[in-house]
């Protein structure tokens, strides 16, 4: 069973600060060039100064992105800008937005948990990792020595008992609060109640965890242990053994998964008769529109057609959309070319895009260059540019995929699924000296 613990956390001291908003920051893998600067603008000790600190042209072995984030760390512990907690805390986590016009709260809570490869537990995966992100976390992790990030992690509590406890706990008491860049409301509640803490972990010990998001942080994480270990150092209540981990249930009602649509940059340049005719019986297709500007009523037709598979192709060279659905025939390739994938997988939108469309019919390599978007305005600026000779909008995997396919032992191709809202950096920071 996965073992979670209190842990003494790291926190900005609001008093040398001031707005915990002007400080905090989003994941490092939603950061882009001009919201770095924003963020290097908003406040001298922003976070991103410490998860994403930027190049500059004179970096070398001694200096560089990663060594001066160590030196920030360390510079903000000794003036007192972070400091540690006095007692073991769990960190109760809520995060209130508003999608599609309707307002969601999702709940959840902070505290480390001991690591397992996976495999070797309740510690369960469920998307494909690249290395470079990897190397990435692992030589930041080296040089902090600290577990900068929360791991989002997804267990079974149909009760919810674990809010309801952590409701109790927290009522009346005025929460750490701070704003995203996308308008969500995130507030902070330490919790250091002993009971309270022990009657968390006799409820959510025993369950599985199913990582949702921060794959690449959790094996950087496991990687770190190891190299810990191989010295020699690693006792067995050393903070190495274990990560940060944002727990949320899986039947929270604020758990947001939001589509990952496709802009492919050097697939063939078609038109969607040439596409139809190279899918062949392998798929059924049908106009859907024509031009950017169609994507919004395009996407509401795949997602009332009530088919998780179902997928709308753009053709940039006659600038249509072609609405795609696999036939018997389709399904029966994909099992042949995905033998090694469990069946939940290839029920999967990106699964049937990538595996049958993408690689075996058109012939292109699993590395095919890509911009991954949320939201329609986004496909529809990304297709006005005309950069993209082709894009598809594809359905989100759910809770209940993940689970089954986690359970199987398989994993979702890359970008499967994107939980909505990101979880900040910078609310609390894991030691792991």
């Amino acid at each position: 069973m996965p073992e979670i613990q209190a842990f003494r956390g790291l926190r900005y001291d609001l008093g040398h600060v001031g707005s915990l908003a002007d400080v905090v920051c989003p994941p490092y893998d939603v950061i882009d060039p001009p919201m770095l600067d924003e963020l290097y603008r908003r406040h001298p000790c922003n976070f991103v100064r410490v998860d994403l600190n930027r190049m500059e042209p004179d970096d070398d072995e001694a200096d560089n992105r990663y060594t001066r984030a160590a030196r920030f760390l360390k510079t903000w512990r000794s003036e007192g800008i972070l400091f540690e907690e006095a007692d073991p805390a769990i960190y109760v986590y809520h995060q209130q937005f508003t999608w599609a016009g309707r307002c969601y709260t999702r709940r959840g809570f902070m505290a480390r948990m001991r690591l397992s490869p996976f495999g070797h537990g309740l510690v369960f995966p469920h998307e494909q990792t690249m290395s470079a992100p990897k190397l990435d976390r692992l030589m930041l992790t080296v040089v902090t020595k600290a577990a900068l990030s929360p791991i989002f992690g997804l267990y079974p509590d149909p009760k919810l008992e674990a809010d309801s406890l952590l409701d109790r706990a927290i009522a009346g008491q005025t929460p750490l609060e701070a704003t995203d860049p996308w308008g969500a409301v995130h507030r902070l509640w330490p919790v250091t109640d002993v009971d309270v803490i022990a009657d968390l972990t006799a409820i959510v010990g025993p369950k599985p965890v199913f990582i949702a998001d921060g794959h690449h942080r959790y094996e950087t994480a496991c990687k770190y242990r190891e190299e810990v270990y191989e010295s020699g150092f690693l006792a067995k209540d050393h903070p190495a053994n274990y990560t940060l981990m944002m727990f949320v249930a899986m039947e929270d009602p604020g758990l947001v998964v939001l589509p990952t649509h496709r802009l492919f940059r050097e697939l063939p340049s078609l038109t969607a008769e040439e596409l139809t005719r190279r899918l062949g019986e392998y798929f059924t297709a049908r106009p859907a529109g024509t031009g950017p500007d169609d994507a919004a009523a395009v996407w509401e037709d795949v997602e009332t057609s009530g088919d998780q598979s179902a997928l709308a192709v753009f053709t940039r060279a006659d600038q249509r959309w072609t609405i795609v659905q696999i036939t018997p025939a389709g399904q029966a390739k994909l099992e042949a070319v995905a033998e090694d994938h469990a069946p939940e997988w290839r029920q999967l939108g990106v699964s049937v895009l990538h595996r049958l469309i993408v690689e075996t019919i058109l012939g292109q390599n699993g590395q095919t260059p890509t911009q991954y978007v949320h939201q329609i305005g986004e496909v529809v600026e990304g297709l006005r540019s005309g950069q993209y000779p082709m894009a598809a909008l594809v359905m989100p995997a759910t809770v209940n995929d993940v689970r089954a396919i986690s359970l199987q032992g398989d994993r979702m191709p890359a970008k499967s699924t994107y939980f909505y809202p990101k979880l900040l950096s910078g609310l609390v920071v894991n030691p792991l000296e």
